[in-house]
């Protein structure tokens, strides 16, 4: 297929950032899907985990698609699994703009969005209208706080009972840095409380099969705070953890003039510590907790690494800005032929190569 992302970049590019992602949205919600559709599926990037089944370990990671406008055309592209949002209980409109920040010489985003969200009503609408069982892959959702929340366990299961029935995934984010207070509730008393009161969601209305609860950290954590939540996952059982979500950090790296911009940064300078953070705790965990590598992947070479560092799934959105919708399939393309150049029959096989290499 002709990348026409290549040529309208530019003019993408003139536009304020949240309006370009605001036309993308559109293009993709009325985009002949019959067009995109012709993405080969291999066997060998094909999994199983918590018994769900995804075509590929390739996810399109929250914040893209907010209120799930576009959930059917972004599996279309090639995605094995989309999350939406994250959603808020109520409507909110999130921080004041601008918000949204490219750093082109950093292939980086900086954003302050503020958790902006049409609300789960409308989000709950968007999803039922598709069908759940219509879809070809699992859909997360990912579940965030009102600013004005005063009570966010409450707020959390009450989320959860929305749209539980209508998802495979729920993904507890407690590590956006642009709502205040948030990532507070990474502490292990605030998130197991959270945590606990999401599961009995799942139990109280007798979901078959239950949605997966899983968790999204911050990339930020002192290893102190890693090895708690750690600990956490393992005893209560939560089903896996997503890492990571954006920096407060600048890396020294950093050339762009809008480095200094407040707000989570995303995209390529975020590569090395989330996988450093991935591998830690694959290895925190004795490799008992599912992991979903998240944070600068922009190519199969890149997803490897995270996948061989110990995800079983992964997640990319900041790359799509730059690269282009025609991304996913040259990830999983590329995904097949390292596969095949180390013998593998499966991408499973991969999952957590590197502690195996170190243990012999």
């Amino acid at each position: 297929m002709l990348d026409l992302y290549k040529l309208i970049r530019p003019v993408l590019w003139g536009l304020p950032a949240e309006l370009t992602h605001a036309l993308t949205l559109l293009i993709l919600r009325n985009f002949p899907q019959a067009l995109l559709s012709d993405v080969d599926r291999s066997p060998m990037l094909e999994t199983v985990l918590w018994g769900k089944c995804f075509a590929n370990p390739i996810g399109l990671a929250a914040g893209f698609d907010k209120n799930g406008e576009i959930i059917r055309p972004s599996f279309a592209l090639g995605f094995g699994f989309v999350e939406v949002g994250g959603i808020t209980l109520y409507p909110q409109e999130g921080n004041s703009k601008p918000r949204v920040f490219r750093l082109k010489s950093d292939s980086a985003i900086i954003n302050r969005m503020g958790l902006n969200s049409h609300g789960v009503q409308a989000v709950v609408k968007n999803i039922v209208s598709l069908g759940k069982k219509n879809l070809p892959g699992p859909l997360c959702v990912n579940l965030g706080l009102n600013k004005t929340s005063n009570s966010p366990q409450a707020d959390y299961a009450a989320l959860a009972r929305r749209v539980a029935p209508f998802c495979d995934i729920l993904t507890i984010n407690v590590s956006s840095p642009n709502t205040p207070g948030l990532r507070k509730l990474q502490e292990t008393d605030a998130l197991a409380g959270i945590v606990q009161a999401v599961n009995n969601v799942s139990t109280t209305m007798s979901l078959e099969p239950r949605p997966v609860v899983l968790v999204k950290i911050s990339p930020d954590l002192e290893i102190a705070q890693l090895q708690e939540i750690c600990k956490l996952a393992l005893s209560m059982d939560i089903d896996g953890l997503v890492i990571s979500n954006t920096t407060v950090e600048r890396p020294d790296t950093l050339t762009d003039l809008q480095r200094f911009e407040i707000g989570g940064l995303s995209g390529k300078p975020l590569f090395a510590g989330s996988t450093e953070m991935l591998r830690k705790t694959y290895e925190l965990t004795d490799g008992k907790v599912p992991l979903i590598g998240v944070g600068g992947i922009s190519s199969s070479i890149d997803a490897y690494k995270k996948i061989k560092a110990g995800a079983s799934l992964v997640q990319l959105y900041s790359a799509l800005v730059y690269e282009g919708p025609l991304l996913v399939r040259r990830i999983n393309n590329g995904l097949t032929d390292l596969l095949k150049q180390d013998g593998f029959s499966n991408i499973s096989d991969a999952v957590g190569l590197d502690h195996r290499k170190v243990g012999k």
